[in-house]
């Protein structure tokens, strides 16, 4: 039988200065055991808070560390953009007054053309630039903005998350990419004409629209005048004491034999987005009828392009996801894979059908669920048409959210039904997008004072 009985609170302090021995043999072990715990505790805290603490420097591999934060890294919020065509005034009548920049974080107006000598000029500047729209005075003294870009810019002024970038080049604009980009003179040429264009229309940034660099050298040429852009730009942020980033950016292709051409390490140090136009895989120069945007499956798709960017090392947050807003025909097929024969009226030129036309009458819209792609298919005439549908839309923005992409973009707004529309596409990525992300809400620009037009330079006051 035991002599210890256990103190009770109630004992004054001799009793507590006198214990048994066997109460001293416990307390020690009480406090050795509490020492190793606490020893314990702070060893493994102090691992997780630096884990670099413990380990051997010499050998240790400098590469499974965490990259320095850059400070000039490009906001994380989710990108929706959007090409606005200068000629969609026209037959489309789809005018600036038609955009919802609620649900737009970028607009990128095609298109400058580049010239060899490396001077860049709008390709119309009726549209561009002098069109009165309602509300426009004849009356304003001073040399003054009109055109698309006055209705940007005032837009812009309204919606202050809303940037606008100037896209150079497109498929039929692009020939003199090669020559001018091989010069150092025609660069600077280039850089200088740009960023004059920015600050006279008082934009955001440019986008690069170079459709095709051909050969290691084209590549190696696209690496050193993005280089001397970003440097353009940033010395013109700095002239005007500005901290917020203008934007550098480039529409950029999915097709393999285009993607594996470029240095995209190499662009990825000067770029902002890489726009990839993940559409065009099948169309009339095709020799079966195919999807011409889907997310898996075939011999292109958006995913397998995706992850070559990123393993050559493009951040994921820089790959913004382009998304067609038209369709492609077939004529007299069976469907994928099948041989077809012509491509339809369309809708503005053939084979090629706005995306607010589809399905057309008569035809049965289908999800292809493996591939991730929609199409109508017409039995009586045969007509297979590819395109992406609200359900199709869902699905991409649901995997730019999963590999943390930065966000989706649409070839063109014109083409889309209005955001009050449930099929529109736009309001399907910003519902999917703004449900489970944040935006991108990072500021645009709006002071030019050095513009030439005089209410460019007033902030349209």
């Amino acid at each position: 039988m035991s002599n210890y009985s256990p103190l009770s609170v109630s004992e004054d302090e001799s009793n507590t200065k006198a214990p048994s021995r066997q109460i001293n043999n416990r307390g020690n072990l009480r406090r050795l055991l509490l020492t190793l715990v606490f020893f314990t505790l702070a060893i493994v805290t102090l691992w997780n808070i630096v884990p670099g603490l413990f380990l051997n420097v010499k050998n240790f591999d400098e590469n499974t560390l965490a990259p320095p934060m850059d400070l000039n890294t490009p906001s994380r919020g989710k990108v929706i953009a959007g090409y606005f065509v200068s000629w969609g005034i026209y037959a489309r009548a789809f005018t600036v007054s038609d955009l919802d920049p609620s649900k737009l974080s970028h607009i990128l107006y095609a298109f400058a053309e580049p010239n060899a000598d490396g001077t860049v000029i709008l390709k119309d500047p009726w549209a561009d630039t002098d069109k009165h729209f309602d509300g426009d005075s004849w009356n304003d003294s001073g040399n003054n903005l009109y055109g698309n870009f006055k209705q940007l810019g005032l837009l812009k002024k309204k919606n202050r998350h809303l940037k606008v970038s100037l896209s150079i080049g497109g498929w039929t604009l692009s020939k003199n990419f090669p020559a001018m980009a091989a010069h150092k003179a025609s660069r600077h040429k280039f850089v200088e004409s740009s960023i004059a264009l920015l600050n006279d229309l008082g934009l955001d940034g440019l986008d690069i629209d170079w459709e095709y660099p051909e050969n290691n050298k084209d590549a190696h040429n696209y690496v050193t005048l993005l280089q001397e852009l970003r440097q353009g730009l940033d010395e013109y942020a700095s002239s005007k004491r500005e901290t917020n980033r203008y934007l550098l950016t480039a529409a950029v292709p999915a097709g393999e034999s285009k993607y594996r051409i470029l240095d995209l390490n190499g662009m990825s140090r000067y770029l902002d987005h890489f726009y990839l136009m993940a559409y065009d895989f099948c169309g009339s120069w095709s020799d079966a009828a195919g999807h011409q945007a889907n997310l898996y499956a075939g011999d292109l798709n958006i995913d397998m392009a995706v992850r070559h960017y990123i393993e050559h090392g493009v951040s994921a947050h820089k790959i913004v996801v382009g998304m067609p807003m038209y369709g492609r025909a077939f004529r007299n097929t069976s469907g994928v894979g099948g041989a077809f024969n012509g491509v339809g009226e369309g809708t503005w030129e053939e084979g090629v059908y706005d995306y607010k036309k589809l399905p057309p009458e008569h035809a049965d819209e289908i999800v292809d669920h493996v591939a991730v792609a929609a199409y109508s298919y017409n039995s009586k005439n045969k007509e297979f048409i590819s395109y992406d549908n609200p359900h199709v839309i869902a699905r991409k923005a649901q995997y730019i959210v999963a590999m943390g992409l930065g966000g989706g973009m649409f070839w063109e707004l014109s083409a889309d039904h209005p955001t009050d529309n449930e099929r529109s596409l736009l309001r399907t990525v910003y519902n999917e997008l703004h449900g489970v992300t944040e935006l991108d809400r990072t500021p645009n620009h709006i002071s030019f004072p050095n513009s030439k037009y005089d209410n460019v330079k007033a902030g349209f006051e």
